[in-house]
């Protein structure tokens, strides 16, 4: 497959789950944000961070320190502002571009929803939905993402694009985990002790912000504290927005791609290191306290961003 299917395949998958995790965090956000036990800047700022977009932010805040507070001021721009690389707004407009790139080999019905999708959310109706019904603008741009990523998986040749379409959307799903963890972990744990009730509403709404609430609950029998919380978004394999499963899900499709004997092919290097990240998520065993968290997910991250950097060195044509 030529690399320029191959780039624009990874970054559809890394968009369109772009766009679905920063919906589902701005929406887990806002609701923690009416609960009123948190200071403003302390539920917001975060948002920020994870985005990427802190540096941005500041420097349109220029000085205010009452805009780290201002949900919907935050909201706004992560949501619909058009010149914010990381808005919703501007990841469903990145995913579109790439999905009309490779046009013959998304299908018909992915790249319908993909468009329907673009065109609504640049449409005076998304607006007036979003100041009329918040929560439910963030429900319709996660129920499209989720509807795209499924016709993809089931109206799709499963050959190499949509392992690279894949392969884009588990790393995608690594970095945010790792990313809205760290942040709210350390953001929770370091602040004086809370009361029990309140301290258990954090880390329930952190678990809601990666869909994770039903499946923890199940397997932890109502146990809720911050190294629960923390095992089971790093290690529990069974749960698809794991850390432990992303990274075992996207070696296994970079082998598919490139399999692991093939020496005369591109992206042994990258598939090495993809399996030593996995390898080690694996055979973690520690206690998952205070910095141990902050350490093994800041090497989450940076593992993560290296091994993009040379996956599109190796296989995506990148200089």
């Amino acid at each position: 497959m030529i690399s320029r299917v191959a780039d624009h395949a990874f970054w559809l998958g890394r968009y369109v789950e772009r766009t679905e995790s920063t919906a589902r965090l701005l929406a887990t956000t806002h609701s923690l944000a009416l609960d009123g036990e948190l200071e403003p800047a302390a539920c917001w700022r975060p948002v920020v961070v994870v985005a990427g977009e802190e540096p941005h932010y500041a420097t349109r805040a220029a000085g205010e320190p009452s805009a780290w507070g201002d949900g919907d001021r935050i909201e706004t721009f992560l949501a619909i502002d058009p010149e914010v690389p990381a808005s919703i707004v501007q990841s469903i407009a990145a995913a579109r571009d790439n999905a009309r790139s490779i046009r013959e080999v998304v299908s018909l019905e992915a790249w319908e929803c993909l468009n329907e999708l673009y065109l609504w959310s640049t449409s005076d109706g998304a607006r007036r939905e979003f100041t009329e019904r918040r929560f439910a603008f963030y429900r319709r741009v996660r129920d499209a993402t989720q509807l795209a990523l499924g016709l993809m998986r089931s109206t799709m040749l499963h050959d190499e694009p949509l392992d690279f379409i894949w392969l884009g959307v588990m790393l995608e799903r690594v970095s945010q985990t790792a990313r809205i963890l760290d942040v709210q972990h350390h953001a929770y744990t370091s602040t004086p002790s809370r009361h029990e009730v309140i301290a258990t509403s954090l880390w329930l709404s952190l678990l809601r912000s990666l869909s994770g609430y039903e499946p923890f609950m199940k397997q932890s029998r109502g146990k809720v504290d911050a190294e629960a919380v923390a095992r089971f978004l790093i290690r529990e394999a069974r749960f698809p927005r794991a850390i432990a499963f992303c990274v075992h899900a996207a070696y296994q499709r970079l082998a598919a791609i490139r399999p692991p004997e093939a020496d005369d092919l591109p992206g042994g290097a990258t598939l090495t290191r993809l399996r030593a990240l996995d390898e080690l998520i694996a055979r973690g065993h520690g206690a998952l306290r205070g910095a141990a968290v902050h350490e093994l997910l800041t090497l989450v991250v940076d593992e993560t961003h290296a091994i993009c950097d040379s996956l599109g060195k190796e296989l995506l044509g990148n200089a």
